[in-house]
This record gives structure tokens, sequence and C-alpha cells, in this order.
């Protein structure tokens, strides 16, 4: 009879090799029609958000001078910004889902090329957040009022970027990518008083190459920037910053500039021996061009709707989650993308929506909606909160009141007996006496947007619930 083996006899099965390298299919390896349309449409849902920043960010590398792109949209060379005076205007049409909260400044950047420095005023009490994204359009820094960052002067850098700061520097951010965009947001109340304070503040909001910094606060009269022609082609939906037709062709370029995060080496090493097959091969490259164009149809469009962009919140409402932190979630990554470009991260900002009411019937402005929120129960938020309306474009809808959000920014709303606080939304006014707490709606579909900046503890946990849209009868 053998005796048992004791664990120190146990038999010692080998490892498998874990390979030091990744290289992917090896080059010259036959690939059938099928296969490069499955990577490419994987390859077109990883990488729409990222072409869409890049083609986003040569756009703005037309600009002379900061300026007023169509005379609503601030745009500035590479390395520089630009900044609204006010809300932003119902015409523009480079981001969906704009903020009528707070006053927006824009500006793309090259930090392969020069790091560039960031000035930070004394913004008193007001709320303000600068976020900053890389080509993924993940967050890389945390400045603003909600992390006690201190007035001053700040240099954004890029990966490689291993230099000195310079005497008065007070600190230093760094991208991970060499592309980087800034949209910093001010909070403005909707008054003619503050409409004329919060203007010394914005002129001292400016993005400047490092060889421009003297240790002297610079400012900018924002009111006076030149006005510049429309981008071709300005319509009824957003700019089209992804073309399906040249999207393989953009691509390869935009990987070489974004290097692979921690474990997608695999993941650029598969979509790169395809994108190097079609490169010599044409009929390989036109199988990609036709799995881009079906993908767009078939797997980005469907995207814009809400109820794609994150998860129940309840009463009908979606939250979004992992906004600008999106590490691998390449789904939430590009349905955000497609629906609404540029979120704060959630310590930020939490966004809740829907294109439904109660009954789970899409929201038309042919009906009249009421949602109230009970006594002591609007959105729990250290920062800000605001109920905005959007047309099925995700734009603002002209209206005759000019009014496109309800909240913190409003001191004329009308609070019920109880306390509550009932708002409206519809194409038909609600009754004058009601008319303060009205949203108007395009005669047609509109979704509604609840925006929470800074949230409390019952909004970062999700146990505050946003209210119900009952349909008026």
């Amino acid at each position: 009879m053998s005796t048992p083996m004791t664990s120190t006899h146990a038999q010692q099965v080998p490892l498998p090799r874990v390979p030091t390298e990744v290289p992917g299919p090896v080059a010259g390896t036959a690939m059938t029609k099928e296969y490069v349309q499955m990577v490419g449409r994987m390859a077109y849902v990883w990488g729409w958000p990222l072409v869409n920043s890049h083609n986003r960010r040569a756009s703005f590398a037309m600009a002379p001078t900061p300026g007023l792109m169509g005379g609503v949209l601030p745009v500035a060379p590479v390395g520089q910004n630009a900044f609204l005076t006010d809300y932003i205007s119902p015409e523009q049409r480079f981001v969906t889902c704009p903020n009528q909260d707070v006053v927006y400044g824009m500006g793309f950047y090259a930090l392969d090329k020069e790091p560039v420095v960031f000035q930070v005023p004394d913004f008193g009490d007001r709320f303000w957040v600068y976020a900053l994204y890389d080509a993924r359009t993940d967050q890389f820094a945390e400045i603003g009022k909600a992390y006690g960052t201190k007035p001053g002067f700040y240099l954004m850098v890029g990966p490689n970027w291993t230099g000195e700061p310079p005497a008065g520097i007070t600190a230093v951010v760094r991208s991970s990518t060499e592309l980087a965009a800034s949209a910093p947001r001010v909070f403005l109340n909707d008054t003619a008083e503050d409409r004329e304070a919060i203007q010394p503040v914005l002129n001292q909001i400016m993005l400047y190459p490092l060889s421009r910094f003297d240790g002297k606060m610079k400012t900018t009269e924002w009111r006076k920037l030149p006005k510049f022609p429309p981008a071709p082609g300005t319509g009824k939906e957003e700019t089209k910053w992804v073309v399906p037709e040249q999207f393989f062709a953009r691509l390869p370029e935009v990987m070489k500039l974004v290097p692979p995060l921690p474990g997608e080496e695999a993941l650029y090493a598969w979509i790169g021996s395809v994108l190097d097959a079609a490169a010599k091969d044409p009929a390989l490259m036109k199988t990609l061009v036709e799995t881009a164009v079906a993908a767009d149809t078939e797997l980005i469009a469907p995207l814009f709707a809400w109820h794609y962009n994150g998860v129940p919140a309840g009463n009908g409402w979606t939250a979004g989650k992992n906004n600008a932190e999106w590490g691998s979630d390449y789904l939430s990554r590009v349905a955000t993308a497609k629906s609404n470009m540029y979120e704060n991260r959630p310590k930020e900002t939490v966004y809740l929506y829907t294109d439904f009411d109660t009954a789970g019937q899409p929201l038309h402005g042919k009906n009249s909606y009421a949602m109230t929120f009970a006594k002591g129960q609007t959105p729990p938020v250290k920062g800000f909160w605001s109920l905005t309306l959007y047309n099925d474009k995700h734009f603002f809808e002209p209206n005759s009141l000019e009014r496109y959000s309800l909240g913190t920014k409003n001191k004329t709303l009308q609070y019920n007996a109880d306390g509550s606080l009932t708002l409206y939304a519809g194409a038909k006014s609600p009754g004058t006496d009601k008319e303060s707490n009205w949203l108007p709606a395009p005669d047609g579909a509109f979704s509604l947007y609840i925006r929470c900046y800074w949230g409390k503890q019952g909004i970062l946990d999700g146990s505050w619930v946003p209210p119900n849209v009952e349909k008026v009868q």
C-alpha cells in the first residue's frame, strides 16, 4: 500500500507562462471579413469618444484668437481658453445638454508641446469647478470649491513632462494624455445684479502656455471677444464630431497619441493588428468603413436615449455612474459621449434624466406635467441644483420666456402652502399664478434633466429619489 503524499511531497504543477508582451496576431496573418467586422465594431465603441475629443480639438485649432464662434461658443487656439459672460445660448451646437446655471469657459491643449498655466482667482462664496479632461473624457484633477482649492497659479502638464515648475506655481496637475480639455463652470444667479458682480472674477479665468507665465495675474475682458462665423453644417443637432466613413483613417493617429491604460495593452494590439492589415489591403479597409457606418447606426445612435445612460434612480429617472472616471466602462463612456459629453465626476455632480413620465409614456409638449418636491426634499446639495428641459436633440428649445432651467439660481420660485415645491413642464402655461415655476416645452418630444452639484450624502448614495413626473389632466 502506498503512503499518501504529505504536503511537503505534493507534486508541484508549474504555472502557465505569462508572456511579457502581447503582440496580437503576427503580421501577415489572414483575416476573414467577419473577423475584421467583429474587431471593427468593438474598436468603434471603444474609440468613438477618443476620436470625438481629437476632432473637437482640431476645430479649436482653426481659431485665430480667443473668440465666439457663431457669436455663442467660446473658442480659442490650442493652448488657450475663452470664456462666456452669461449663460450659454440656445443656438450653440458644440455640445449637447449645456447647463444654464453656470457661466462656461472652454479650451483644448496639446501638452506634449508645452505645459499650460491656469489661474484660479478668489471666487469668494461662489460655487465653481474647473473640469479638466483627458482624451478619454476622464477628469484628471480636483480643482474647485468642493476641494478647497486656493487662489493662485496652477500648472497642467502632460504624461511625459519631467521639468520643474517655476516659482509662483501653487501645484501641478498631470493629464494622462497629451490632449487636455478645460471646461470651467462658475455658478451664476439669474439676476441682473449677479451678472455684473461675476464679471471681474470671470475675467481672471485664463489658461495660457507656460512660456507666458510671469507670476502676475492676467485678465481678459471676455465681453469684448471677437465673433467668428458659425461652424459649417450647424443645424438642429450637435455638430457631427465623428464621421463613420473617416473613423478608421483617424483612429491609428489617435491611438498613437493616447497610451493604453494598464490592462489595455492587449486591446491595443488586437485593434492595431486589424488596422495594420487594413492599411495594406483595400478590401479590408472597405470592410472597416462599412463596419463603422453600420456600428454608428446600430451601436452608437441608440445610446442617445437616457435609459441607456446609467442605472435606474427611482420614479422613472436614470442616474449616470462612473462619470468622467470611466476606467474600462466603455459602454457608459461612449453613451455619455453620444448623449451628453463632458460630464463631471459623481462627487462633483450627480446627473439624473428621463424621457418618460411616471406612467412610462414619452414626454411630449402637447401634455402638461407636474413634479412636486415635498417640503425639505429638493435635491440635498452643498453647491446648487436645477431641473432643465431639453428638446429631442438635447438642446434648449427657444421660448418667449428665455427660460430653460429652474432651481437654486431662481429667486422667484413659488412654494406651496405646505412648503413643498411644484415645478411644471409643457408647451402651454399652467397659468399666471404658476408661471414662475414653469419650464416651457417644445410642441414635440422632450426630456428632463436634474443636476446636483456638490451633492450631500443622499445624492451621493442614491437614497434621495427624484420626484414623479405626473401628467396633469
